[in-house]
């Protein structure tokens, strides 16, 4: 019943975007992903990381006969588009025959199997079309934010970031100096955090086949509800980015062309008119948001995967920052955002108490002041650096101790020691 009410609740709010894209003129995610089925995918590497998520509920020769099925389908369709003198240049030359796989595993869970194993396989094909659709769904919430919010506030996050000492202009110049190799590296990192995520969310899944049940908590869960709720804090606190509202991307919208060399200068900040195409996705950085619930899920797995998991936190705010898509304040918001979404996510899988509430609730009311002090505090914040300065990041460390200290009391080892005793978690 749990399952098909959250099947009930996401099918009505793909509906609502969808109705709210055609309300623009544009196919929303229902569309978007019905058209992949035959059209070129925008992003095939998607759909297979899709397919190998839910690969992870099937035995390994089936998981062998699924790929093998998915790349021959792909070759077939390759081949048709080649011979009818398709275009190709509107997405990805692959990724159809993985969602073919998708839907006909769902179609052999209804038809072929039972009990247990056509519950295991629908959640699969659930974990993998909603990987999808959420994807689909941040597309078409940033056309909504473009939309709807005519004015920015990027002054006020920019005047605010003076607390901070303007880490995007800093970082800025320095990607810049590195030429194009590190900036190379910069964008492959930044573009590619979905592999990293499935790498880690397939370490986290390796044992569904053999236990026949999923883990009780794991890193695609946070990822979606990170998808789900960042967009609507964009609604709230519309925010383009330093290479838009001051850089030379910004067109004449910008305020001024100052990205990377010169900060802009602390005013009395006010809202800005904008274009209707750019995304108001700064405020919180979703980048950072994803980075840091990788590198929180790959704590538990071997030294390369912690490794690799450092690694993409790192370059992925040196990639933030260094390209000019946010500004310092945010990827504070974002660390900030996904802690109190991760202890919210395990504490409704353990069972609520008293710490767990204690913990969401610090979490959320710090993301709260930070909202509010970029919004109606940025002129003092920029004159004072020196107090807000650490405040913001003391405030952003309060939160992270306080996840590490009560989460660490849920593990199993200090339930032994007299805490309290959560439920086991498979990882």
């Amino acid at each position: 019943m749990l399952w098909a009410a959250a099947g009930v609740v996401t099918l009505a709010f793909l509906v609502a975007l969808e109705i709210a894209a055609r309300h623009y003129g544009l196919p929303g995610p229902i569309a978007s992903q019905a058209r992949e089925v035959i059209f070129l995918p925008k992003s095939g590497f998607l759909l297979y990381a899709s397919l190998a998520l839910m690969m992870v509920v099937l035995p390994r020769r089936e998981r062998f006969v699924a790929a093998g099925t998915a790349i021959g389908i792909d070759v077939v369709f390759l081949l048709v588009r080649w011979a009818v003198g398709a275009d190709m240049t509107g997405g990805h030359p692959f990724g159809n025959g993985a969602l073919w796989v998708i839907l006909g595993c769902a179609v052999v869970a209804v038809t072929r199997r039972t009990g247990q194993d056509r519950v295991l396989l629908l959640k699969g094909v659930g974990l993998a079309l909603l990987l999808v659709a959420g994807r689909k769904t941040g597309d078409t919430w940033l056309l909504i934010t473009s939309k709807t919010r005519l004015t920015v506030l990027d002054p006020y996050v920019a005047a605010a970031d003076h607390a901070l000492g303007n880490p995007s202009w800093v970082v800025g110049r320095l990607v810049r100096a590195t030429g194009s190799i590190g900036a190379h590296v910069l964008d492959y990192v930044y573009t590619q955090l979905p592999a990293a995520a499935v790498v880690v969310a397939m370490y986290q899944l390796r044992h569904v086949a053999v236990e026949r049940r999923f883990p009780r908590h794991h890193l695609v869960r946070t990822f979606l509800v990170i998808g789900l709720l960042g967009p609507a804090v964009y609604m709230i606190f519309p925010v383009v980015g330093p290479v838009f509202a001051y850089g030379a991307d910004g067109g004449h919208w910008a305020v001024a062309d100052l990205w990377p060399n010169t900060p802009p200068p602390v005013s009395a900040p006010h809202p800005v008119p904008f274009d209707g195409v750019t995304p108001r996705n700064c405020m919180p950085s979703l980048h950072t948001a994803w980075a840091t619930a990788i590198f929180i899920h790959s704590r538990k797995g071997p030294r390369a995967l912690r490794f690799a998991g450092a690694f993409w936190l790192i370059a992925t705010l040196g990639a933030t920052l260094g390209f000019g898509l946010h500004y310092g304040a945010d990827l504070v918001a974002g660390v900030v955002f996904t802690l109190t979404i991760e202890a919210a996510l395990r504490a409704q899988e353990r069972g609520w108490d008293r710490s767990a509430g204690l913990l969401v609730a610090h979490g959320a009311t710090v993301f709260a002041a930070l909202l509010v002090s970029y919004r109606y505090l940025p002129v003092e914040m920029a004159g004072h650096p020196l107090v807000f300065g650490p405040l913001i990041v003391l405030a952003m460390a309060s939160v992270i101790h306080a996840y590490v200290r009560t989460t660490r009391l849920w593990e199993p080892t200090a339930a032994l020691a007299g805490h309290p005793e959560p439920q086991p978690e498979l990882v």
